[in-house]
């Protein structure tokens, strides 16, 4: 393992950065934002496999699958904060996107150890959650050679399921296992192997990337409106009106107006104020249209025609 650990990029000491422990805070920080300015360059020249990767996603909802983001340690937990978001902030079910790390739950807040040697326990979490050839499984792991994960990818890929890699390092077991892998090489880290640090950034911005990208796509944005939101909150429920106000230009008045009528639903109010129907015309509208809001009002503007 020392030998295997010494090759990757991950692994290597910072050039840079050797003399680190004799820096003041704003030298030690200058030194991690110049390294983290790096991560964005490298995403960029990915964008064309990021977007295979979002494509295949829009594919699997449209057909009624799933995401299922795998991993251990931090990129187990970025994956797990990528898919805790996509409820409150796209309206979609729990089980749409859902994150998995080896150990359990109980591994967001606390290491388990050995949790992520143990390929079997990957398979074991494929088996449990029923993966099947409708669903997306990516396996993250900065090394690339996480066992956790591997068994997972393995598995997946046996039971029909479109898998994909995402790494920091070139040249991984993943490919073994995947469709094609993400290789988001962003160098040696400023504390050498602290994966947490520009690999865990890049990762979670190509989650960002891809849940982002594949809501637009499936119609949970309007403009740059994210107006599949679930106001579960009050600060939720005053986006959520702002929202329909930044949409339509509404007043307050009729937009509290067709917020109530809606039921909270913010498609369905901006709809019903765009396009001047009722509650019940705005959801056949949205229904016609696979929940597309534009769609929608562009389909009442051709049957007023």
């Amino acid at each position: 393992m020392t030998n295997i650990l010494s090759q990757l990029t991950t692994e290597q000491p910072h050039e840079h950065t050797q003399n680190i422990d004799q820096l003041s805070s704003e030298e030690i920080m200058t030194l991690i934002n110049n390294e983290d300015s790096l991560i964005t360059d490298t995403i960029r020249e990915l964008i064309p496999t990021i977007a295979k990767a979002a494509d295949l996603i829009v594919e699997a909802f449209q057909n009624g699958g799933r995401l299922f983001y795998v991993g251990a340690g931090t990129s187990g937990r970025i994956g797990i904060l990528d898919a805790s978001e996509c409820p409150p902030t796209y309206g979609t079910d729990p089980s749409m996107v859902q994150g998995l790390i080896a150990g359990g739950f109980r591994a967001v807040k606390e290491a388990i150890e050995g949790a992520e040697d143990s390929e079997e326990l990957g398979e074991q979490d494929m088996n449990e959650h029923g993966i099947n050839e409708k669903d997306v499984v990516i396996g993250i792991a900065a090394s690339g050679r996480t066992p956790y994960v591997l068994g997972a990818m393995r598995r997946a890929k046996e039971l029909g399921a479109v898998v994909i890699g995402l790494c920091n390092n070139y040249n991984s077991p993943m490919q073994q296992d995947a469709d094609f892998v993400i290789e988001a090489v962003v160098g040696p880290e400023v504390i050498m192997g602290s994966t947490r640090m520009k690999a865990g950034t890049s990762q979670k911005l190509i989650l960002n990337m891809l849940t982002t990208t594949a809501m637009i796509r499936i119609g949970k944005v309007y403009k740059n409106l994210m107006v599949d939101l679930n106001p579960s909150n009050n600060k939720l429920v005053h986006r959520a009106k702002r929202i329909i106000t930044l949409a339509t230009g509404a007043s307050d008045e009729d937009v509290e107006k067709a917020y109530f009528e809606a039921g909270a639903h913010v498609k369905t109010a901006i709809v019903m104020l765009l396009a001047n129907v009722n509650a019940e015309e705005a959801a056949r509208l949205l229904e016609g249209t696979n929940g597309f809001v534009r769609s929608a009002i562009n389909l009442k503007a051709h049957k007023g025609s």
